[in-house]
């Protein structure tokens, strides 16, 4: 009964989320363009903010950080004391609300990594995802969850009941030795683990800076 209020009361949020996607979307046409920023048409915008392919899966993400996939940048929208609280490993700090500080364009007008947005749930990141969207920022993702579902998924998994399919069971072993390289220590010493362990190396973050267009006009 419990999960069934869950389940309807996310799903009235996500309803609720897809309105404000549509009303900021339409703002967003109406504010004046830049000539440094022309941006998308309405409707690319639109058909973009409906499609679900930009999540990325908590599992795929662990898959790459384990690799150390020198592709992906994470991009933490969180307020500054939840960044430093707990955020995911390499990523860098940048607040919604300083989301377009030209400090930080560097980090997500560029088309060196596929950016990863992420904060607690879907809710910020989906926001920060339009907003570069709308400007025609390219390779953006949104993990699908955030930082919570990272909890429930990867740090701390939950083992499948026993009548549950074998491809349960060996997400289920693939999540716990995940949890392990993540930190995660358990009592009993885990020997069927499909990751083997390894130091994350720590990631330097390179972005080449887009040079300014020189300004049109004068005398």
């Amino acid at each position: 009964m419990v999960k069934k209020k869950t389940a309807k009361f996310l799903a009235f949020r996500y309803k609720i989320l897809a309105l404000i996607f549509v009303i900021l979307a339409g703002g967003l046409v109406l504010l004046p363009k830049y000539e440094k920023h022309e941006g998308i048409k309405s409707e690319e915008l639109l058909s973009n903010i409906i499609s679900p392919e930009r999540y990325i899966s908590t599992d795929k993400l662990a898959h790459k950080l384990i690799n150390q996939d020198p592709s992906y940048l994470l991009i933490d929208v969180r307020d500054e004391e939840s960044y430093t609280k707990y955020t995911l490993p390499n990523a860098v700090n940048i607040p919604l609300a300083k989301l377009l500080d030209e400090d930080f364009e560097m980090f997500l007008n560029q088309k060196q990594y596929n950016v990863v947005l992420f904060s607690n749930d879907n809710f910020y990141a989906d926001q920060a995802w339009v907003l570069c969207n709308r400007l025609g920022y390219k390779n953006l993702n949104v993990l699908k969850g955030g930082i919570n579902q990272w909890y429930k998924t990867i740090i701390n998994p939950e083992k499948p009941l026993e009548n549950m399919p074998a491809e349960a069971f060996e997400l289920y072993t693939f999540r716990k030795a995940a949890s392990m390289y993540f930190g995660v220590a358990y009592p009993e010493q885990y020997k069927t683990a499909t990751v083997a362990k390894k130091e994350p190396a720590k990631k330097v973050i390179t972005v080449k800076k887009k040079k300014k267009a020189p300004a049109e006009g004068g005398c």
